[in-house]
């Protein structure tokens, strides 16, 4: 039997292990692992320690931040099976594609090509654009922080906004409606490309095989229901959207998403 692979994830204030994880990238990791079904254990570490832990595992930083700073980012895993460790959630779902062949595939190989322009078209449309979901979701989400990790999240995100958190989308505001309709209209766009060629497919690769470009659109899916929370008036707004498309999408990755107890970092 294989060892788990240690998983590496960001908590936040919860009551119970299913309601720790949060954060869109690693969740496109976590869906990954529990589609493909190996197991695996999650380390939680909160936003000050990962650069820490890279430089512990000798890992590279995974990119280039907003303020051109290096960026010690997750998901990463290490595989205790093959010594090897590797950060981007896509780059992970490449790696277990390879290395565990035997288990669904998410990136199918005469798909790679564009899963890549996928991931950049998909990442132009809800977070680059006009700013709109990510002026939403940093306010909420750094409240909904662990104290360790909340200071961090601020600092570094109003660096890249160049304001305060509390500016971006004040709740009863006109900015936050705009925001939240632009939100709405970025997830039409997708649902516009599901629908090319006049067919209708719930997701990318048809005949519900699910791939990693739908475990990236559930990824964002499962960050909004978190942080407003399942009877909230967005989430709610959210399950109206495309005729109930994205209700329906959701619902398809409520198998994949097991949560594991985990333990903290130790450094």
């Amino acid at each position: 039997m294989p060892e788990p692979i240690v998983f590496y994830d960001i908590p936040r204030k919860a009551t119970v292990p299913s309601e720790n994880a949060w954060s869109p990238n690693t969740w496109k990791t976590r869906y990954s692992l529990n589609i493909k079904g190996l197991a695996y254990k999650t380390v939680w570490i909160e936003y000050p320690d990962i650069e820490a832990l890279y430089k512990k595992l000798g890992v590279e930083p995974v990119d280039i931040g907003p303020t051109g700073a290096p960026y010690c980012g997750l998901p990463l895993i290490y595989d205790p099976n093959t010594g090897a460790k590797v950060n981007d959630s896509a780059s992970i779902a490449r790696y277990l594609d390879k290395t565990y062949p035997d288990t669904p595939t998410l990136i199918p190989k005469e798909t790679d090509a564009l899963h890549a322009a996928f991931q950049r078209a998909f990442a132009a449309v809800l977070i680059s654009g006009n700013g709109d979901f990510p002026s939403l979701m940093m306010p909420e989400t750094q409240a909904r922080l662990n104290p360790a990790s909340q200071g961090y999240f601020r600092r570094t995100r109003e660096e890249w906004f160049g304001t305060a958190l509390e500016e971006l989308a004040p709740h009863g505001s006109e900015k936050r409606r705009k925001h939240w309709e632009g939100v709405k209209n970025a997830f039409h766009e997708v649902a516009g490309w599901l629908q090319a060629g006049g067919q209708d497919n719930l997701v990318f690769l048809g005949n519900q095989r699910i791939c990693y470009a739908d475990v990236t659109v559930a990824a964002f899916l499962v960050w909004l229901r978190i942080t407003f929370g399942e009877a909230s008036e967005e989430w709610k707004d959210v399950l109206t959207w495309d005729g109930g498309r994205w209700a329906k999408f959701a619902e398809a990755f409520r198998e994949y998403e097991h949560v594991d107890e985990g333990s903290s970092l130790v450094l």
